[in-house]
């Protein structure tokens, strides 16, 4: 099982290098800049109707992720910096290194970084085939 320190390293090593998905697309469409996604595993899971994706998130400061849904859920955890979760139906979060949160299944929300860079590990559980996220 990798660290936290190890996660971080290894989330950080792949950034620059694009996506790669199979059976997801990364990316989505009206891509946010200032924000850079790296998937870094896609997992089956038994009865072929979903897969966990396990992604890596860079926001630069002062970026904001655009509005967007995904077709399951979200669960995140700030591995630095500092951001604002907005997701309908809840009062808005600030978020900081250690916070984790959750989002439901298509449910638009974004998140507004702080005047630093924010890093971000998420996984999702999502129905295969479909996009990881849409706009919103």
């Amino acid at each position: 099982m990798l660290s936290r320190r190890s996660f971080v390293n290894c989330a950080l090593c792949v950034l620059s290098s694009g996506f790669t998905a199979v059976a997801v697309e990364a990316q989505p469409a009206g891509q946010t800049s200032g924000v850079t996604r790296t998937i870094l595993s896609t997992e089956d899971l038994p009865g072929g109707h979903y897969v966990v994706v396990q992604v890596a998130a860079e926001i630069a400061p002062g970026a904001t992720v655009a509005r967007h849904t995904h077709p399951g859920i979200e669960s995140s955890v700030i591995l630095a910096g500092e951001a604002e979760l907005l997701v309908d139906g809840q009062p808005n979060r600030t978020l900081r290194a250690g916070d984790s949160f959750q989002v439901p299944a298509v449910t638009p929300h974004s998140l507004r970084n702080g005047s630093g860079s924010t890093r971000v590990a998420g996984t999702y559980t999502v129905e295969k085939g479909k996009p990881l996220a849409s706009p919103a």
